[in-house]
């Protein structure tokens, strides 16, 4: 059985949630900005997120890095300011853990005093470590907190898994979820099949962080034949660096979507041409014409032009935007007003400045 302390956060993971992957609020000298920070968490909290992912890619890996160490302060102040709304309780809070075993457990051990709900555990910059030798570490990280498996595409630091490397993982009693961000149909499937031969479909909850694909993940009916049965499985929500701009309008397709497939309602064919306007600007704020070399610089140009943080500044240096990105995320900007929310930003701007 899952050893998870929140029935009723454990139900809305498995219904299905919309969870922004939270940035950084940085000042110009690298500190954080509280102030600003704080801010993006409320906005989150007023568009209608069902949860929040801190300490992931998004955030910025280089928070664990001994100059800055900021892993348990930027916890602490998400953790804080989700209290502070008074809906901590029902929001699936999620925080990214990272690193050899030793650190992993450390993480993990944080996240879970502060009151996370699940660990969002990725395998990024361990080459060195066998497939087993990473089953081992999910095994140890799990005994201290529940597990969100994480597929991360090679391009930002991640590797490619076997179908038994995820079969074995899917066996591990506390893993409750898993979010499948390969940007690759070959690699989601080999999830998405291992889910369903595990003998733990119904336990374990499947997201997307196809950030290429998000539409289509959210729509589609993976079926597979296991024994003398069908097993179906779908994506039921999603975990997303795109979900942490535009996201008030993000919310409101995600809940369509839901909707529309509960009720059977779904235009099929509008909603896949949204959904390659969402792909479109992802490719904008990700900088895929780079390589994803501004993806973070590219949800910060957003934040900064609404008002939401002050400034672009990146822990690591190299993270900047791309020659022509900013010119790419004024094209989809123009292109698609339907999907910016700026409107909603500016009456939230307003009415946060008077609370």
């Amino acid at each position: 059985m899952m050893k998870f302390s929140n029935p009723e956060v454990l139900d809305k993971l498995m219904e299905g949630g919309f969870i922004p992957a939270h940035p950084l609020a940085l000042n110009s000298d690298l500190t954080i900005d509280e102030q600003s920070h704080r801010r993006l968490t409320r906005y989150y909290l007023a568009c209608g997120v069902d949860g929040i992912a801190i300490g992931v890619h998004t955030t910025q890996f280089e928070i664990r890095d001994p100059q800055f160490n900021y892993y348990r302060q930027v916890l602490k102040i998400t953790a804080d300011e989700l209290s502070r709304s008074g809906k901590a309780g029902s929001l699936i809070k999620v925080a990214g853990i990272c690193g050899p075993v030793n650190q992993a457990l450390e993480e993990a051990e944080i996240a879970q005093s502060l009151g996370y709900d699940l660990g969002l555990l990725s395998m990024g910059g361990l080459n060195d470590l066998s497939e087993d030798q990473l089953l081992d570490r999910t095994r140890q990280v799990a005994k201290v907190i529940p597990v969100f498996g994480f597929y991360l595409q090679p391009s930002v630091g991640g590797r490619v898994f076997s179908y038994d490397f995820w079969k074995k993982f899917c066996d591990i009693p506390n893993v409750c979820a898993i979010k499948t961000a390969p940007f690759d149909r070959y690699q989601t499937l080999d999830v998405v099949r291992a889910i369903c031969h595990s003998g733990r479909e119904p336990e374990i909850a499947l997201y997307t962080g196809n950030d290429d694909n998000i539409v289509n993940d959210l729509i589609t009916s993976y079926r597979f034949k296991v024994g003398d049965r069908v097993v179906e499985k779908r994506f039921v929500g999603g975990l997303l660096g795109h979900y942490a701009v535009w996201t008030k309008k993000s919310v409101e397709l995600f809940r369509h979507l839901k909707e529309g497939l509960r009720k059977g309602t779904l235009d099929y064919p509008a909603v896949l041409q949204t959904g390659v306007e969402v792909t479109d600007m992802n490719s904008a704020i990700f900088d895929v014409a780079h390589r994803f070399k501004g993806s973070i610089s590219g949800i910060h140009e957003v934040l900064i032009r609404q008002g939401l943080i002050k400034g672009i500044w990146c822990l690591s240096p190299e993270e900047k935007l791309s020659e022509g990105q900013r010119e790419e995320i004024d094209r989809v900007i123009s292109q698609y007003p339907h999907l910016v929310d700026d409107i909603f930003v500016k009456e939230f701007l307003l009415n946060d400045s008077k609370g």
